[in-house]
Order: C-alpha cells, then sequence, then structure tokens
C-alpha cells in the first residue's frame, strides 16, 4: 500500500485539531482526523512535530496560524486523577484561535470554528465567556461528532459534493476493522502509530477505498 502524503499548503484547505491526547479520548480524535481527511481537507496537530529545540507553545501558535479551521474540544473538564486538577490545554488553545481571528491580518480573520462539548450547554459553566457562540454537542459518540463536522464544514466553507456523515462514519468503522493489518503491512505495531502515520494511512486507505 502506497502511504506517501501530499502535503497540501493552502491555508484553506488546513484544520487544526485542538483535543485531548489521553488514551480515553483517543477514539475520538482519530474520528476527527479521519473525517476531517475524508472531507478533503488536511487535519493538523501539536503532536504532528516534535522538536526539543521549540516550545511547544510556539508550536502550536505556528500550526493555528497555519489554519483557517479549528476543531476545538472543550468536553475534558473531568478532574486528573493523579492531581485531582482540570487540563486547560484545550481552552487556551481555542483562546488562541479566536485570538487570531479578532486580531490577525485578513487570513486570520476568516478563520472558523466548530467547538465541541460532551453535554449540551454544560459549557456555559465551566468558560461561560463563549455563551453566545454556537456550541455543538457529540455525547461522546463517534458517529455524533462525525455527522457534527460535516454539518459544520459544509456550512462552514460550502463546498459541494461532501459525502453525509453516516457515509463517513460507515468508512470509519471499515478503516478502523482494517487497521491492524496496515499496521503489520507498515511493519508497525499499533502503540507506535503517530499522527504523522495515521494521517499517512488514513489518505492511502480512502485511495483505494472511496
Amino acid at each position: 500500500m502506497q502511504t506517501q502524503f501530499r502535503r497540501v499548503a493552502k491555508y484553506t484547505d488546513h484544520v487544526f485539531v485542538n483535543c485531548p491526547f489521553d488514551a480515553d479520548y483517543k477514539p475520538m480524535f482519530d474520528a476527527i482526523v479521519f473525517a476531517v481527511t475524508d472531507l478533503g481537507l488536511v487535519a493538523r496537530s501539536a503532536r504532528e512535530e516534535d522538536d526539543g529545540g521549540e516550545s511547544r507553545l510556539v508550536k502550536i501558535q505556528r500550526i493555528i496560524e497555519q489554519c483557517k479551521y479549528g476543531v476545538h474540544d472543550i468536553s475534558a473538564v473531568e478532574l486528573d486523577s493523579a492531581n485531582n486538577l482540570p487540563r486547560f490545554n484545550m481552552p487556551l488553545e481555542l483562546g488562541l484561535f479566536l485570538g487570531c481571528k479578532r486580531y490577525g491580518n485578513d487570513d486570520q480573520r476568516n478563520k472558523v470554528s466548530l467547538i465541541f462539548d460532551a453535554v449540551p450547554f454544560r459549557y456555559q459553566k465551566f468558560i461561560s465567556d463563549i455563551a453566545g457562540q454556537d456550541i455543538h454537542s457529540h455525547d461522546r459518540d463517534l458517529k455524533t461528532a462525525i455527522s457534527e463536522l460535516r454539518t459544520w464544514l459544509a456550512t462552514a466553507s460550502n463546498p459541494s459534493g461532501l459525502p453525509g456523515g453516516k457515509d463517513i462514519f460507515d468508512r470509519y468503522v471499515r478503516f478502523q476493522a482494517d487497521l491492524p493489518a496496515l499496521c503489520k503491512e507498515l511493519k508497525l505495531e499499533p502503540a507506535e502509530v503517530t499522527f504523522k502515520d495515521l494521517r499517512q494511512v488514513i489518505v492511502a486507505w480512502l485511495k483505494e477505498h472511496r
């Protein structure tokens, strides 16, 4: 299977995926990356690079600058079992994205965001400053998240011929079933698959199975 990834340099094709990286959330993260790719765009993430010479915040700022679209999941508000504290990375990165839209140049001011929470209106209790914006609920359900993402993109970018949410979800289920064999073919253990590996494998699989 060819896994060479064709990098798309256009700002308008890039989507910043601002989601938790923990193991419990991984199925949702993978589903969002798959849906973004299936919809013809390029998923971007802080996990795409590992440069000890660059601060994490600078890297995130640079990636945000390169993306017109942002998918922000602020649902991870539970207290960490080790420290008994919540995680604020996702709201911080959402704030950076919204700041670019407010204070940036013409390209940056055209940024478009999809903001997810797990439960409708819950976000009003922990980040009430965004209460005037349209927040989408995915109910921690992959099919719902993919459908909401597809509907949002159809409105935000006004493209023609986008597949429906159910169609994308059905492909994602098939992709997940094929993934162990794909990893074996690439001589990778599933735990070794990086974000770039995942993105490349999705692109190659979609070329064969659309």
